[in-house]
Parts: structure tokens; sequence; C-alpha cells
């Protein structure tokens, strides 16, 4: 039996306190080990997801500058060859007017009327579809010219209403915006069966607030569409970091809503 005058007793203790220290110091090191795993993880989990919504956001861009560009030429077709065609068209008239019998005046003037009319609607198409011009003339003045248009048209009674101070944002930014509201104007026009159309424009101290309805048939929004017009206004407000939200009823019209928030877009820039 040991007692404490035991030589051994010493030796045990700081066998023990060995042991323990080395088991700590085993306990210390996994810990560490994990806590710099966990953190390199984190790390590259983090990096591989900004690398994805780089990747993301390159992609959309893309997407966006081809389809710009699409439209751009389409454009340009429309004011530089159709354009050309029907002026053409209507000099030709002229001079038919100069032979034709007088009964048949009254027919070539409607004609000449026409395509007026239709050459009208070509340029203020191809403003609207420009992005050059839309740059140019900003949001809320190309969005008139969007709805003046469909006011001509006579399908619709449209108005416009803008509240606050127009505060200026990115010029990049008001296009993707007015691409938006050019596509649910669009999907109005084809699919609402609408009578009246409200757009709102509030320019608030902190974002932008938009509000665009109708009071056309509506649609289930619980039913999958095939139409990829919702798709692509919502991809088009996520790239800006906008707020949006389409809310429909059978019976009850249609109301877009999209919030764009300055700070909040300019701080995670």
């Amino acid at each position: 039996m040991l007692t404490d005058k035991d030589p051994l007793l010493p030796q045990q203790k700081l066998l023990i306190i060995y042991f323990v220290a080395v088991l700590l110091f085993f306990a210390i090191f996994a810990i560490v080990f994990v806590i710099a795993f966990q953190r390199r993880k984190n790390k590259f989990l983090k990096e591989r997801y900004e690398a994805e919504r780089r990747y993301q956001r390159e992609l959309a861009d893309s997407k966006i500058e081809i389809q710009e560009q699409t439209l751009k030429n389409i454009a340009w077709e429309l004011h530089d060859n159709v354009g050309q065609l029907l002026s053409v068209a209507n000099i030709q008239l002229n001079i038919l007017m100069n032979s034709a019998p007088a009964a048949y005046h009254s027919q070539i003037k409607e004609t000449k009327g026409v395509i007026q009319d239709s050459v009208q609607e070509i340029r203020s198409l191809s403003k609207v579809l420009n992005n050059e011009v839309v740059l140019q003339n900003g949001l809320v003045a190309s969005l008139r010219v969007e709805l003046d248009r469909f006011r001509r048209l006579g399908y619709l009674d449209v108005s416009l209403k803008v509240t606050g101070d127009i505060i200026p944002i990115n010029s990049a930014t008001e296009i993707i915006i007015f691409r938006i509201l050019q596509e649910f104007l669009s999907n109005v026009i084809k699919h609402a069966r609408a009578s009246k159309l409200f757009v709102l424009l509030e320019y608030s101290e902190n974002s932008l607030d938009i509000s665009a309805m109708d009071d056309g048939i509506g649609f289930d929004t619980t039913v999958k569409s095939h139409s990829s017009g919702m798709v692509t206004m919502k991809s088009r407000a996520d790239l800006v970091k906008a707020d949006f939200s389409l809310v429909s009823e059978i019976g009850k019209g249609t109301q877009l809503v999209l919030k764009y928030p300055y700070k909040k877009h300019y701080d995670e820039r």
C-alpha cells in the first residue's frame, strides 16, 4: 500500500497530469482543426455562391444585351426600311391622285391617311424598341410614348400618374424597368381584354414604387403558364434588385407592383 512518503506517488501524479495535458492538447487541436476546417469550408461555399451569382448575373446581362440589340435592329428595320416603303407608297398615291378620276380621290385620300397613321405608329414603336432612344428620353418620357401609342390604337382608356420629384436613376436600370412595364402592357393588349389601364409611378425618398393595373378578365396565378412573360419580368426585376409581384384574379383584372429601392441597389453593387 502506498503512503504519502512513497517515492512513486509524485511520479503517478506527474503521469496523470501529463496524460491529462496530452488529452487537453489533442482536444484543443481537434477543436482548432474543426473550426479552421469549417471556416475554410464556409469560405469555399461563400466563394462558390458568389461565383455562381456572378455567373448568373453575367448570363442575365448577356441575355438582356442580346435582347436589346435585337430590339434595336428591329427598330432600325421598322424606321429605315418599312417606314421608307410606306413613304414611297404615299408618294405614289400623290402621283396617282393627279391622274385618277375625281370619283376615286376620296378613297385615295383615305388610303393616304391610313399610310400616314402607319408611318406615325412605326416611328413611335421604333422609339420604344430602341434602347438608345429610351436612354435619351428617360423612363417617364418613354413610358408616355408607349402609352400614347396604346391610346391611339383605341382599345384602351389609358392613364398615367407620376407623383413626387423624379429622381434620376441608372440608365441601364431605367431600361430594364421600362422593359418590365412594356412586357406587362403588351400582355394587357394580347390577353387581358381590358377596357382601362392605369399606371402609377411614385418617386419617394428611398424607392420608386410602380403600379400598373387593368380591369381585364384576369387569370389564375396558381396555374402554371406556358408564357415566358412573367418569368422574363421577374428575372429582370431580380437583376436590378427590385421587389416584383403580379396579382390577378379571374374577372377582376391584373396588377403589377414593382418596388425599386435606390439605396439598397447602390449599397449592394
